[in-house]
C-alpha cells in the first residue's frame, strides 16, 4: 500500500483515540451540538480504522509466517500460511481504499425528484408518468417515504411535470446518479401506422437541505404569488387562492406547489423544493469548476446529457455513461433498479480510486 495512504491511516487510528477520550470525559455533553459531531465522526472513523488494524495484524501475521519458512519441520505450514496473509492483506488493501474514498456529504441525505416532459408531446409525457412510476416503485422496494409536491398533468395522460419528495436511508447516494436526459423509443397507442417514435425527459434529482438556514435564503429575494389551484384534489382545493408560487429573483428560479391543503403548507413545500434547486445549482457550479481540470464520467450534473435510452421494441434499456445494456425493460420499468445502481456507483468508485491512485 502507498506510504501516503498508510500515513492518512496512521492519522484516522490516532484520531480515533482522541474522539474516544472526549466522548468518555465527563464535561463530553455540556455542549451537544459538540457531542453529536464526535459522536458521528467516532461512528464515520471506526469501520476504517477497524479495517486498518486487521491489516497490520495481517502483515504481522505475513512477517511471523516468513520468518518460519527457515525452519524445516515448519517450513510446509508456513508456506500455506504466507500465501493466505498475502491473500488477506490484497482484500483488506481493496476495502480500505474504498473506505478512504471522499464521500460525498449529501449521500444519507433525501431527496427532491423532478421530472419533465421533453421532447414529444403527449408521448413525452406518458413517459415522464412511466418514469414516476418506475421511481414510485423502487422507493417503494426500498421501504422509502415518497410524497408528491407539485404535478402538472398531461392532456392524455402522464405529467408535464412532477416533483416529490423520497425520504430513506440512503436515498440520494442510490438516485444521485439519474439526473439527466431519458429517451425512450416506443410506438405510442396514439399511432396508427405502427411506427417508432423517439421522445424525452428530463429527470434531476436533488439533495435535501437540512434547513433553510443552510441555503440562506433571503426573504427579500423572493416574490410569492398565491393563486387559485386546479385539477383534482378534493372538495378544498378550488375554493381558495390555495396555491403558491415562488419566484426567487436572483436566480429567476419557480416553484409551484398546490397539492397541499393550505396556502401556508404549500408555501412551506415550495420554500423547500427552492432550497433543494438552490444548493443544488451552487454544487453544480462548484462541480463545473471542478471537472473542467479533469473530466468526470458520472454526475456532471449536466441535464442536457442523454445518459439513458429505453427501447420497447427491443426490450432494452442502455445506460450510455457505462454502455451497459440490460434486455429486461419490463422489470426496470417496475422499479427494479438495483442493477443499473449497482454499476453506476461502482463506475463512480473505480473513477475516484484512479484519482486516488494518481495523487
Amino acid at each position: 500500500m502507498k506510504p501516503s495512504l498508510l500515513a492518512k491511516l496512521d492519522q484516522l487510528d490516532q484520531r480515533l483515540e482522541e474522539v474516544g477520550r472526549l466522548l468518555a470525559s465527563p464535561e463530553a455533553t455540556a455542549d451537544m451540538d459538540q457531542y453529536r459531531k464526535l459522536n458521528k465522526e467516532h461512528s464515520d472513523i471506526e469501520p476504517v480504522v477497524a479495517r486498518y488494524r486487521d491489516y497490520r495484524k495481517t502483515v504481522a501475521d505475513l512477517a511471523g509466517a516468513r520468518e518460519m519458512l527457515a525452519d524445516p519441520e515448519m517450513k510446509e505450514l508456513a508456506e500455506l500460511e504466507v500465501e493466505d496473509a498475502k491473500a488477506r492483506l490484497a482484500g483488506l488493501e481493496d476495502e480500505l481504499q474504498i473506505l478512504l474514498l471522499p464521500r460525498d456529504p449529501n449521500d444519507e441525505r433525501n431527496l427532491f425528484l423532478e421530472i419533465r416532459a421533453g421532447t414529444g408531446g403527449n408521448e413525452s409525457a406518458l413517459f415522464a408518468g412511466d418514469l414516476f412510476r418506475m421511481y414510485a416503485r423502487y422507493a417503494e422496494r426500498q421501504r422509502w417515504k415518497l410524497e408528491v409536491m407539485s404535478a402538472s398533468e398531461g392532456e392524455v395522460g402522464g405529467y408535464k411535470e412532477v416533483i416529490c419528495r423520497i425520504v430513506g436511508q440512503g436515498a440520494y447516494s442510490k438516485l444521485k446518479f439519474e439526473s439527466g436526459g431519458h429517451r425512450v423509443q416506443r410506438v405510442p397507442e396514439t399511432e396508427s401506422q405502427g411506427r417508432i417514435h423517439t421522445s424525452a425527459c428530463t429527470v434531476a434529482v436533488m439533495p435535501e437541505a437540512d434547513d433553510l438556514e443552510e441555503i440562506a435564503i433571503n426573504p427579500a429575494d423572493l416574490r410569492i404569488d398565491t393563486f387559485r389551484a386546479s385539477g383534482a384534489g378534493g372538495q378544498h382545493i378550488n375554493k381558495t387562492d390555495s396555491a403558491v408560487r415562488v419566484t426567487h429573483l436572483p436566480s429567476g428560479l419557480v416553484v409551484e406547489c398546490q397539492d397541499g391543503r393550505s396556502q401556508h403548507q404549500n408555501k412551506a413545500q415550495a420554500l423547500q423544493v427552492l432550497a433543494a434547486r438552490l444548493k443544488d445549482m451552487q454544487e453544480r457550479e462548484a462541480h463545473a469548476k471542478e471537472a473542467s481540470q479533469r473530466k468526470s464520467l458520472i454526475g456532471t450534473g449536466d441535464r442536457s446529457d442523454r445518459i439513458r435510452t429505453y427501447n420497447f421494441p427491443q426490450g432494452r434499456v442502455t445506460d450510455h455513461r457505462i454502455n451497459l445494456t440490460l434486455y429486461k425493460i419490463d422489470a426496470v420499468m417496475d422499479g427494479e433498479l438495483d442493477e443499473l445502481v449497482a454499476a453506476l456507483t461502482a463506475e463512480h468508485q473505480a473513477e475516484l480510486l484512479a484519482a486516488l491512485a494518481g495523487d
